[in-house]
Protein backbone atom coordinates (compact mmCIF):
# COMPACT_ATOMS: atom_id res chain seq x y z
CA UNK A 1 0.00 0.00 0.00
CA UNK A 2 2.92 2.17 1.18
CA UNK A 3 4.72 1.56 -2.64
CA UNK A 4 1.83 2.46 -4.64
CA UNK A 5 0.62 5.53 -3.12
CA UNK A 6 3.04 7.71 -4.23
CA UNK A 7 2.10 6.55 -7.75
CA UNK A 8 -0.55 9.13 -9.08
CA UNK A 9 -2.81 6.38 -10.61
CA UNK A 10 -2.53 3.17 -8.27
CA UNK A 11 -4.74 2.84 -5.25
CA UNK A 12 -3.97 1.41 -1.93
CA UNK A 13 -7.37 0.90 -1.68
CA UNK A 14 -6.99 -1.62 -4.30
CA UNK A 15 -4.50 -3.21 -2.96
CA UNK A 16 -6.02 -3.70 0.06
CA UNK A 17 -9.03 -5.35 -1.65
CA UNK A 18 -6.82 -7.54 -3.51
CA UNK A 19 -5.00 -8.76 -0.36
CA UNK A 20 -8.28 -9.34 1.33
CA UNK A 21 -7.95 -7.34 4.46
CA UNK A 22 -10.50 -3.86 3.03
CA UNK A 23 -13.11 -4.66 5.41
CA UNK A 24 -11.33 -5.41 8.83
CA UNK A 25 -9.33 -2.01 7.56
CA UNK A 26 -12.46 0.08 7.74
CA UNK A 27 -13.66 -1.95 10.53
CA UNK A 28 -10.46 -1.01 12.61
CA UNK A 29 -10.03 2.65 11.45
CA UNK A 30 -13.83 2.85 12.60
CA UNK A 31 -13.09 1.34 16.29
CA UNK A 32 -10.81 4.23 17.08
CA UNK A 33 -13.90 6.65 18.39
CA UNK A 34 -15.16 7.79 22.23
CA UNK A 35 -15.36 4.81 23.90
CA UNK A 36 -11.59 4.03 22.97
CA UNK A 37 -10.32 7.22 24.06
CA UNK A 38 -12.38 6.73 27.57
CA UNK A 39 -10.79 3.33 27.86
CA UNK A 40 -7.18 5.05 27.12
CA UNK A 41 -7.92 7.62 29.31
CA UNK A 42 -8.69 5.41 32.05
CA UNK A 43 -5.31 3.52 30.99
CA UNK A 44 -6.97 0.43 30.18
CA UNK A 45 -3.93 -0.43 28.33
CA UNK A 46 -4.92 -4.14 26.93
CA UNK A 47 -8.94 -3.31 26.66
CA UNK A 48 -7.72 -0.33 24.22
CA UNK A 49 -5.44 -2.04 21.83
CA UNK A 50 -8.09 -5.01 21.89
CA UNK A 51 -10.77 -2.31 20.61
CA UNK A 52 -8.73 -0.56 18.03
CA UNK A 53 -7.36 -3.87 16.80
CA UNK A 54 -3.82 -2.87 17.68
CA UNK A 55 -1.86 -5.71 16.14
CA UNK A 56 -3.32 -5.21 13.09
CA UNK A 57 -3.32 -2.04 12.25
CA UNK A 58 0.32 -1.76 14.01
CA UNK A 59 1.87 -4.12 11.45
CA UNK A 60 -0.07 -2.59 8.64
CA UNK A 61 1.27 0.95 9.58
CA UNK A 62 4.97 -0.80 9.55
CA UNK A 63 4.48 -2.20 6.44
CA UNK A 64 3.28 1.13 4.73
CA UNK A 65 6.01 3.22 6.57
CA UNK A 66 8.50 0.85 5.64
CA UNK A 67 7.61 0.69 1.74
CA UNK A 68 7.60 4.82 1.86
CA UNK A 69 10.67 4.86 2.83
CA UNK A 70 12.48 2.25 0.92
CA UNK A 71 9.93 0.57 -1.98
CA UNK A 72 8.56 3.38 -2.89
CA UNK A 73 12.12 4.81 -3.76
CA UNK A 74 12.31 1.45 -6.08
CA UNK A 75 8.93 2.18 -7.62
CA UNK A 76 9.46 5.77 -8.54
CA UNK A 77 12.73 4.72 -10.21
CA UNK A 78 11.31 1.30 -11.99
CA UNK A 79 8.28 4.08 -13.17
CA UNK A 80 10.69 6.22 -14.96
CA UNK A 81 12.97 3.65 -15.86
CA UNK A 82 10.10 0.97 -16.76
CA UNK A 83 7.01 2.80 -17.12
CA UNK A 84 5.53 0.75 -19.65
CA UNK A 85 6.02 -2.47 -18.16
CA UNK A 86 5.45 -1.59 -14.08
CA UNK A 87 1.74 0.03 -15.64
CA UNK A 88 1.67 -3.16 -17.55
CA UNK A 89 1.77 -5.07 -14.13
CA UNK A 90 -0.77 -2.69 -12.63
CA UNK A 91 -3.42 -2.97 -15.41
CA UNK A 92 -3.42 -6.55 -14.65
CA UNK A 93 -3.69 -6.16 -11.12
CA UNK A 94 -6.30 -4.02 -11.39
CA UNK A 95 -8.40 -6.15 -14.15
CA UNK A 96 -8.65 -8.76 -12.36
CA UNK A 97 -9.02 -7.64 -9.41
CA UNK A 98 -12.33 -6.30 -10.11
CA UNK A 99 -13.81 -9.40 -11.03
CA UNK A 100 -12.60 -11.47 -8.12
CA UNK A 101 -14.36 -9.06 -6.10
CA UNK A 102 -17.34 -9.11 -7.90
CA UNK A 103 -17.99 -12.42 -7.84
CA UNK A 104 -19.44 -12.52 -4.04
CA UNK A 105 -22.77 -10.83 -6.22
CA UNK A 106 -24.66 -13.91 -6.46
CA UNK A 107 -27.66 -11.92 -8.00
CA UNK A 108 -27.37 -9.39 -10.15
CA UNK A 109 -30.37 -6.58 -10.26
CA UNK A 110 -31.13 -2.93 -12.18
CA UNK A 111 -29.74 -1.33 -9.12
CA UNK A 112 -26.69 -3.02 -8.92
CA UNK A 113 -25.72 -2.93 -12.65
CA UNK A 114 -26.54 0.96 -12.16
CA UNK A 115 -23.59 1.46 -9.40
CA UNK A 116 -21.31 -0.77 -11.77
CA UNK A 117 -22.22 1.51 -14.51
CA UNK A 118 -21.85 4.55 -12.57
CA UNK A 119 -18.61 3.25 -11.00
CA UNK A 120 -17.05 2.70 -14.16
CA UNK A 121 -17.99 6.11 -15.43
CA UNK A 122 -16.86 7.90 -12.19
CA UNK A 123 -13.79 5.79 -12.35
CA UNK A 124 -13.17 7.06 -15.82
CA UNK A 125 -13.76 10.64 -15.49
CA UNK A 126 -11.41 11.29 -12.59
CA UNK A 127 -8.66 9.43 -14.84
CA UNK A 128 -9.21 12.11 -17.54
CA UNK A 129 -9.36 15.18 -15.11
CA UNK A 130 -7.11 17.89 -15.75
CA UNK A 131 -4.54 19.55 -12.69
CA UNK A 132 -6.01 22.53 -11.11
CA UNK A 133 -4.47 25.91 -9.50
CA UNK A 134 -5.06 25.81 -6.02
CA UNK A 135 -4.29 27.98 -2.86
CA UNK A 136 -1.23 26.96 -0.73
CA UNK A 137 -2.68 28.20 2.00
CA UNK A 138 -2.86 25.73 5.48
CA UNK A 139 -6.87 25.61 5.29
CA UNK A 140 -6.75 24.38 1.78
CA UNK A 141 -3.88 21.97 2.85
CA UNK A 142 -6.00 20.39 5.63
CA UNK A 143 -9.05 19.46 3.21
CA UNK A 144 -6.24 18.26 0.78
CA UNK A 145 -5.64 15.86 3.13
CA UNK A 146 -9.30 14.76 4.29
CA UNK A 147 -10.24 14.41 0.21
CA UNK A 148 -6.52 12.59 -0.73
CA UNK A 149 -6.36 10.26 2.10
CA UNK A 150 -10.49 9.38 1.78
CA UNK A 151 -9.51 8.46 -1.78
CA UNK A 152 -6.52 6.62 -0.77
CA UNK A 153 -9.54 4.29 1.30
CA UNK A 154 -11.41 3.86 -1.80
CA UNK A 155 -10.47 0.76 -4.06
CA UNK A 156 -9.99 2.49 -7.82
CA UNK A 157 -8.73 6.11 -6.58
CA UNK A 158 -5.35 7.03 -6.03
CA UNK A 159 -5.05 9.53 -3.12
CA UNK A 160 -1.36 10.08 -4.65
CA UNK A 161 -3.23 11.11 -7.99
CA UNK A 162 -6.16 13.24 -6.27
CA UNK A 163 -3.42 15.39 -5.34
CA UNK A 164 -2.26 15.91 -8.18
CA UNK A 165 -5.79 16.83 -9.53
CA UNK A 166 -5.70 19.65 -6.49
CA UNK A 167 -2.46 21.01 -7.73
CA UNK A 168 -1.04 19.40 -4.45
CA UNK A 169 1.22 16.56 -5.36
CA UNK A 170 4.68 18.46 -6.12
CA UNK A 171 3.98 20.93 -3.12
CA UNK A 172 3.29 17.85 -0.54
CA UNK A 173 6.94 16.38 -1.65
CA UNK A 174 8.46 19.42 -1.30
CA UNK A 175 6.80 19.87 2.23
CA UNK A 176 7.99 16.08 2.84
CA UNK A 177 11.59 16.72 1.19
CA UNK A 178 12.31 19.96 2.63
CA UNK A 179 10.89 19.04 6.57
CA UNK A 180 8.33 21.62 6.42
CA UNK A 181 6.76 20.45 9.88
CA UNK A 182 3.44 22.71 9.93
CA UNK A 183 2.45 21.73 6.69
CA UNK A 184 3.26 18.09 6.90
CA UNK A 185 1.00 18.16 10.69
CA UNK A 186 -1.73 20.20 8.86
CA UNK A 187 -1.93 17.58 6.19
CA UNK A 188 -2.01 15.27 8.70
CA UNK A 189 -4.71 16.27 10.47
CA UNK A 190 -6.36 16.18 8.04
CA UNK A 191 -5.73 12.87 6.64
CA UNK A 192 -6.32 11.49 10.86
CA UNK A 193 -10.31 13.57 10.05
CA UNK A 194 -10.62 12.25 6.55
CA UNK A 195 -10.20 8.57 7.32
CA UNK A 196 -11.49 8.29 10.60
CA UNK A 197 -14.87 10.02 9.01
CA UNK A 198 -15.09 8.50 5.57
CA UNK A 199 -13.69 4.89 6.73
CA UNK A 200 -17.22 5.01 8.94
CA UNK A 201 -19.65 6.23 5.66
CA UNK A 202 -17.91 3.45 3.58
CA UNK A 203 -18.27 0.62 6.63
CA UNK A 204 -22.14 1.96 6.78
CA UNK A 205 -22.73 1.49 3.47
CA UNK A 206 -20.85 -1.86 2.68
CA UNK A 207 -22.95 -3.34 5.35
CA UNK A 208 -26.55 -1.76 4.53
CA UNK A 209 -25.72 -1.95 0.98
CA UNK A 210 -22.92 -4.53 0.18
CA UNK A 211 -23.77 -5.82 -3.16
CA UNK A 212 -24.41 -1.97 -5.17
CA UNK A 213 -20.99 -0.85 -3.14
CA UNK A 214 -19.00 -3.98 -4.44
CA UNK A 215 -20.61 -3.57 -7.96
CA UNK A 216 -19.83 0.25 -7.63
CA UNK A 217 -16.09 0.03 -6.23
CA UNK A 218 -15.73 -2.61 -8.59
CA UNK A 219 -16.76 -0.30 -11.33
CA UNK A 220 -14.37 2.27 -10.15
CA UNK A 221 -11.35 0.07 -10.48
CA UNK A 222 -12.20 -0.94 -14.29
CA UNK A 223 -12.82 2.63 -14.80
CA UNK A 224 -9.65 3.52 -13.19
CA UNK A 225 -7.66 1.28 -16.07
CA UNK A 226 -7.35 4.15 -18.16
CA UNK A 227 -4.78 5.70 -15.93
CA UNK A 228 -2.94 2.08 -15.80
CA UNK A 229 -3.26 1.70 -19.71
CA UNK A 230 0.35 1.36 -20.55
CA UNK A 231 0.54 3.29 -23.72
CA UNK A 232 0.34 6.86 -23.42
CA UNK A 233 0.76 10.22 -25.59
CA UNK A 234 1.70 13.66 -23.58
CA UNK A 235 -0.45 16.08 -24.07
CA UNK A 236 1.38 19.24 -21.39
CA UNK A 237 4.28 19.06 -19.29
CA UNK A 238 5.06 20.83 -15.48
CA UNK A 239 7.89 21.46 -13.53
CA UNK A 240 8.57 18.79 -10.74
CA UNK A 241 9.55 19.50 -6.98
CA UNK A 242 13.34 19.02 -8.02
CA UNK A 243 12.97 21.22 -11.38
CA UNK A 244 12.26 18.72 -13.85
CA UNK A 245 10.32 18.49 -16.73
CA UNK A 246 7.93 15.61 -16.15
CA UNK A 247 4.65 14.58 -17.98
CA UNK A 248 1.36 16.75 -16.83
CA UNK A 249 -1.47 15.74 -19.30
CA UNK A 250 -1.78 12.78 -21.14
CA UNK A 251 -4.39 10.19 -22.73
CA UNK A 252 -4.27 6.92 -23.94
CA UNK A 253 -3.38 5.51 -27.22
CA UNK A 254 -2.88 2.08 -29.09
CA UNK A 255 0.68 0.44 -28.68
CA UNK A 256 0.92 0.88 -32.54
CA UNK A 257 -0.20 4.76 -32.36
CA UNK A 258 2.27 4.94 -29.39
CA UNK A 259 5.12 3.68 -31.74
CA UNK A 260 4.13 6.42 -34.42
CA UNK A 261 3.47 9.28 -31.99
CA UNK A 262 6.55 8.99 -29.64
CA UNK A 263 8.73 6.96 -31.97
CA UNK A 264 9.43 4.53 -29.12
CA UNK A 265 8.96 0.68 -29.19
CA UNK A 266 6.08 -0.39 -27.77
CA UNK A 267 7.41 -3.40 -26.48
CA UNK A 268 4.00 -5.49 -26.30
CA UNK A 269 5.53 -8.52 -25.38
CA UNK A 270 6.96 -7.63 -22.59
CA UNK A 271 3.73 -5.82 -21.54
CA UNK A 272 1.77 -8.44 -22.01
CA UNK A 273 4.14 -10.65 -20.24
CA UNK A 274 3.79 -8.02 -17.49
CA UNK A 275 -0.30 -7.84 -17.33
CA UNK A 276 -0.37 -11.64 -17.38
CA UNK A 277 2.02 -11.74 -14.47
CA UNK A 278 -0.32 -8.99 -12.30
CA UNK A 279 -3.36 -11.15 -12.73
CA UNK A 280 -1.06 -14.36 -12.30
CA UNK A 281 0.12 -12.91 -8.26
CA UNK A 282 -3.63 -12.03 -7.62
CA UNK A 283 -5.10 -14.90 -8.24
CA UNK A 284 -2.34 -16.45 -6.03
CA UNK A 285 -2.86 -14.18 -3.24
CA UNK A 286 -6.46 -14.92 -3.37
CA UNK A 287 -5.90 -18.61 -3.56
CA UNK A 288 -3.28 -18.62 -0.28
CA UNK A 289 -5.56 -16.16 1.27
CA UNK A 290 -8.84 -19.02 0.70
CA UNK A 291 -6.50 -21.60 2.11
CA UNK A 292 -5.58 -19.54 4.85
CA UNK A 293 -9.09 -19.48 5.81
CA UNK A 294 -10.07 -23.03 5.35
CA UNK A 295 -6.93 -24.11 8.00
CA UNK A 296 -8.45 -21.13 10.31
Amino acid sequence: MGAVEVIPGVSSGTVAFITGIYEELLNTIKSVDIEALKLLGAFRFADFWKKINGNFITVLLAGILTSLFSIAKLMTWLMNAYPIQVWSFFFGLILISSPIIMREIKKWHGGIILAFVFGIAAGYIITILSPTQTPDALWFIFIAGVIAISAMISPGISGAFILLLLGKYEYMITALTNLEIIVILVFAAGCVVGIISFSRVLSWILSNYRYPTIALLGGFMLGSLNKAWPWKEVISFRIDHSGKQVPAIDKSVLPWDFLEKTGNDPLIIQAIVMMALGVFIVVLIEKIAERLKTNN
